[in-house]
């Protein structure tokens, strides 16, 4: 039916009005739209051109050289070497799983690695490269480039990595390298971006953590052009990074090589100190560990090997570990006696093998006793009771002081990790620490360097460098950062009383080349070389009244772990040292038997150039020492080359 004519305008009329309400709402959307294109385009076209080329150009860290450690002679102790490896973009190879099952045809490639790469590249996006093998062979690289096509997402690679041309000679002190850690990012409160990178190496123990900062140095940067999901495309410039400075250390490697060698087969530590400047020449603690492992991805039974060996290789026993002194704690005692006047170098103390003290006996090491002994026979015998006499007279406080002066009790200034400060107890630590106060049978105990005396080896060495000099020599580490010499540490004078300081001299002398003398055995013949020493031993397990009157067993009748400690100490030569040397024997049983013919080795070597000649050794021993000398020089190899042992653990 047809619409009449009045409702068909009024239709056309309505329409009409729609049409123009609709066309001016769009011109009105059209017109903001036109004026934010503007905007945009005119007044904020600077800051989105930056964003556009921002999008476009990504900047890529480049590691940079690590830093080189040389021995006080430039000899290379850590540096960098190339390193052929492979690496994978999950983004251009697809399957993960699939990719490395094609590259495993061409380069060794285990199950669990495979299993660890696959872990790895998916916790990272996919067009990030994810290292799947390093220290791979030339002809293992040439392989994989060659069959490029048939291994999308697949590329060889060099760059560098850590190197320690000497292994296990040096792993304590120098240390190794190793991946960021989660706890070492959570250690730093700004991360620096280098850090992130992945498969990065820091420094982990060692002069290599200690001295980080400087050995790092500064990451260069590459400008790259990447597409819209973050795949670079080509590279647009390049800047190499700044490499770490070298850093020399104040340590011989021929010193420290014979050192170790000579430690072999024991749980030990030697330390050898230049005494004019404090140079550390040694810092021995055996057994030991081929740092290389750390480097390259130690696996879990060679580190479960090193963890449970009870002789503790992977401890740096040269400064954390802190044994009870013994008798080589004994000049201490004495010095504080002396200086305060409390005794004379005339007077001589009675031993009948023991002293009894406020109910309880203390014993000597000899059982019938020495006698009367003076200050240089008790020091060359090592008289125990001639000292629980002194220490009762000079008391505990005094006795804190000299120990104090003499070095002992202290963490010195140096890049070594986890360095341990011993124990120089007083009343004071007693009371805050255990709740209790001092006792005599504590004074007793700490004059003959037991009780809750420790020391470390290096804090010993010292001590026998400020009793040869009457200085307070400081021990030094760090000879040089990049052709920079640092400075010397001061050597300000003890004012020990020389007449006292002489008597002790004379002591550790005939201690070492009187026929008495507890070290006498362990003798340097040729007289310009002579040394003086002290030998000690430290109880681990107290002797029970009950072990004591059945009969004490003979310490090589005792399980390893229940035997005393083995010390000494020396200076050389006698008359105008060079040298303070320190030696701990762990479980050795005794210092004249197991430390001092070791010290004299060491001692003998450090004086000759890293060798010691056959001329200064008693006859009866030239033979026995000519066939050691010999295997270990086979062990050590040619002066300033890796040598044979360079892996052992």
């Amino acid at each position: 039916m047809k619409r009449p004519k009045h409702e068909t305008a009024e239709s056309a009329r309505l329409i009409g009005r729609r049409a123009a309400i609709l066309g001016g709402a769009q011109l009105i959307v059209a017109g903001a739209l036109v004026l934010r294109m503007r905007h945009m385009q005119v007044a904020e076209a600077d800051q989105f051109r930056l964003l556009a080329e921002e999008n476009r150009i990504n900047i890529r860290l480049l590691p940079p050289a690590r830093g080189l450690i040389q021995d006080r002679n430039g000899v290379l102790l850590a540096g960098n070497e190339q390193n052929y490896r492979v690496v994978l973009v999950r983004e251009d190879a697809g399957d993960p799983r699939a990719a490395l099952d094609r590259l495993a045809r061409l380069i060794p490639l285990s199950e669990p690695e495979i299993e660890r790469a696959v872990r790895e590249i998916m916790r990272h996006r996919p067009f990030v490269p994810v290292t799947i093998a390093d220290r791979l062979s030339w002809e293992e690289v040439t392989r994989v480039a060659a069959n490029a096509p048939a291994l999308p997402g697949i590329t060889p690679e060099v760059g560098l990595s850590r190197h320690y041309p000497f292994g296990a000679e040096f792993a304590h002190a120098v240390g190794y390298v190793g991946p960021v850690s989660e706890a070492d990012l959570a250690a730093r409160e700004n991360p620096e971006p280098l850090l992130l990178i992945p498969r990065f190496q820091i420094g982990k123990v060692g002069v290599e953590r200690e001295m980080e900062e400087n050995l790092r140095g500064a990451a260069g940067h590459r400008r790259v052009e990447v597409n819209a999901v973050g795949r670079e495309m080509r590279e647009l410039a390049r800047q190499e990074g700044t490499p770490g400075r070298n850093v020399q250390l104040t340590l011989d490697r021929r010193l420290q090589a014979f050192s170790l060698a000579r430690l072999e087969g024991e749980s030990a530590a030697a330390v050898v100190m230049e005494i004019a400047t404090g140079d550390v020449l040694a810092l021995a603690s055996a057994p030991s560990f081929d740092p290389n492992l750390f480097v390259r991805g130690i696996s879990v039974a060679d580190f479960n090997a090193l963890r449970e060996n009870e002789y503790r290789p992977m401890s740096n026993k040269t400064v954390q570990g802190a044994y009870p002194p013994g008798s080589t704690f004994k000049m201490v005692t004495a010095l504080a006696a002396f200086e305060a006047g409390l005794v004379t170098a005339e007077e001589r103390v009675f031993c009948p093998g023991h002293m009894d003290v406020a109910g309880r006996r203390f014993h000597c090491w000899k059982r019938g006793g020495h006698g009367r002994v003076s200050l240089v026979a008790a020091l060359s015998e090592s008289c125990d009771v001639y000292f629980y006499e002194l220490a009762q007279r000079c008391g505990i406080d005094r006795i804190n002081a000299m120990s104090e002066r003499l070095g002992l009790g202290m963490r010195y200034d140096m890049p070594l990790s986890a360095m341990s400060a011993g124990l120089n107890p007083s009343r004071e630590w007693k009371r805050q620490r255990r709740g209790e106060d001092w006792m005599i049978g504590d004074t007793i105990n700490a004059s003959i360097g037991q009780g809750f005396v420790l020391s470390t080896p290096l804090q010993l060495a010292v001590m026998t460098a400020r009793l040869a000099t009457n200085r307070a020599v400081q021990p030094r580490l760090l000879k040089a950062i990049d052709g920079i010499e640092q400075p010397v540490p001061e050597q300000a004078p003890l004012n020990l009383p020389a007449p006292v300081l002489a008597l002790i001299h004379r002591g550790m002398v005939e201690c070492s080349n009187h026929a008495r003398g507890t070290a006498y055995s362990s003798r340097i013949v040729e007289a310009g070389m002579r040394m003086a020493g002290k030998t000690g031993t430290s109880q681990v397990f107290s002797i029970t009244a009950a072990e004591r009157a059945s009969g004490v067993r003979r310490q090589d009748q005792l399980p390893w772990n229940r035997r005393n400690h083995g010390l000494f100490v020396c200076y050389a030569p006698e008359n105008a040292p060079r040298y303070a040397v320190s030696v701990v024997v762990e479980h050795g049983g005794g210092g004249s038997s197991a430390a001092a013919p070791i010290a004299r080795d060491i001692t003998l070597a450090a004086l000759n150039d890293g060798w010691p000649p056959i001329e200064a050794y008693p006859q009866p021993q030239r033979n026995r020492i000519e066939s050691m000398l010999r295997t270990i020089r086979e062990q050590i190899g040619p002066p300033d080359g890796p040598g044979t042992a360079m892996s052992r653990a």
